[in-house]
C-alpha cells in the first residue's frame, strides 16, 4: 500500500503513483510495459490475475523489477510530512529518511515497558507515563526485599510473600538433597558392582594359584621318588660291586 499523496509537499509526478492503490509508490517494481505499483499492492493483484493493470499485458511475478535508478532517485527526493503530523509533528523531510526520523519521532506511539501493561505513549511521555503506570513495581517500603507492582499494593503480604520464598527454597533444596542421594547411591552402587567384579577375579586367581601350587607340589613329589628310587639303585649297584 503506498503512502497517502496528502502528505506530501508540492507537485508529485504521475509516474510516482502506483497505478493500483493511486498512493505514492512504497517499495516500488515495474513490470515490463514500465507500468509502477507498490511491492504488496502488484503481488495480491498478481493473485488472481495474469496482466497489468493498466494495459492488460501479460505480467508475471519473475518479469517484475525495480524502478528505474532516475525514478527511484526521484522518488527517494520527494518531501513529505512525518505521519504523526496530527499528533503535533512538524517534520517534513525526504521519503528516503521519513523511516528513519518516524523511528526516532517523538510523538511515535511504543508500547510501555512495564510486563503486564498495553499503554501506548508517545515517546516523549514515556517517562512520565511509567511514573504513574499501575504496572510499574518498586521496592516494598517495608523492608522484605521485595519488588511489587503498584496494583498490588494493597494485597501485598511482606510475611506471606516470604513464607511463600522460604517455601520454594525449602522444596528446591528438598529436590537438592534428594539429587545428590540419588547421585550418591548411583556412585555407590557402581563401585560395589566393581568391586564385586573385582573380588571374583581375585577369587578366580587365587583358584588358579591353588591349582597351580597343587601341580607343583605333585611334580615335586614325583621328583623326590624319583630322587629315592634313583639312590637305592646306586646303592644297590655300590653293594653288587663290593660283593664281586
Amino acid at each position: 500500500m503506498g503512502y497517502d499523496i496528502e502528505r506530501f509537499v508540492g507537485y508529485v509526478n504521475e509516474g510516482l503513483l502506483c497505478s493500483i492503490c493511486r498512493g505514492v509508490l512504497e517499495d516500488p517494481l515495474q513490470a515490463p510495459c514500465e507500468h509502477a505499483f507498490c511491492s504488496t499492492c502488484i503481488h495480491g493483484w498478481l493473485v488472481h490475475h495474469s496482466n497489468c493493470p493498466e494495459d492488460r499485458q501479460v505480467v508475471d511475478v519473475s518479469l517484475l523489477r525495480p524502478l528505474y535508478r532516475y525514478m527511484k532517485n526521484d522518488l527517494n527526493r520527494l518531501q513529505l510530512h512525518c505521519k504523526n503530523r496530527e499528533s503535533g509533528c512538524q517534520m517534513v523531510c525526504s521519503l528516503e529518511s521519513i523511516d528513519r526520523h518516524e523511528k526516532e519521532c517523538e510523538y511515535s506511539l511504543i508500547p510501555c515497558f512495564n510486563v503486564g501493561c498495553t499503554a501506548q505513549v508517545e515517546r516523549r511521555s514515556l517517562d512520565a507515563h511509567l511514573a504513574v503506570c499501575e504496572y510499574r513495581s518498586h521496592e516494598c517500603p517495608n523492608g522484605c526485599g521485595y519488588f511489587i507492582l503498584s496494583a498490588e499494593d494493597i494485597q501485598h503480604n511482606c510475611v506471606a510473600e516470604l513464607r511463600t520464598e522460604l517455601e520454594l527454597l525449602r522444596t528446591e533444596m528438598i529436590c537438592r538433597v534428594e539429587e545428590a542421594k540419588h547421585e550418591m547411591e548411583s556412585r555407590l552402587d557402581s563401585q560395589r558392582r566393581h568391586m564385586v567384579q573385582k573380588e571374583s577375579v581375585l577369587l578366580n586367581q587365587i583358584e588358579e594359584l591353588k591349582s597351580q601350587m597343587s601341580r607343583l607340589m605333585s611334580d615335586v613329589c614325583s621328583l623326590m621318588a624319583a630322587e629315592r628310587q634313583h639312590r637305592q639303585e646306586l646303592e644297590q649297584a655300590e653293594l653288587e660291586k663290593r660283593e664281586l
